[in-house]
């Protein structure tokens, strides 16, 4: 069993590492992603009427 379980890693060697390396990609990237935006917590923009607006009405 253990011999044809080898035999297949060695036949889809280049596939295995392909679907590895894509993991391990995507896994860095939204790592790397998580730490920006934690680091870069801002305050929330606020929105307010400009204050002439409430001269107009006056």
């Amino acid at each position: 069993m253990i011999k044809s379980i080898k035999k297949w890693i060695i036949k889809h060697q280049n596939d295995i590492i392909l679907v590895v390396g894509v993991i391990l990609i995507s896994l860095l990237s939204f790592a790397m992603g998580y730490i920006v935006a934690k680091q870069e917590e801002k305050k929330p923009l606020i929105f307010e009427e400009p204050s002439y607006f409430y001269h107009e009405n006056e």
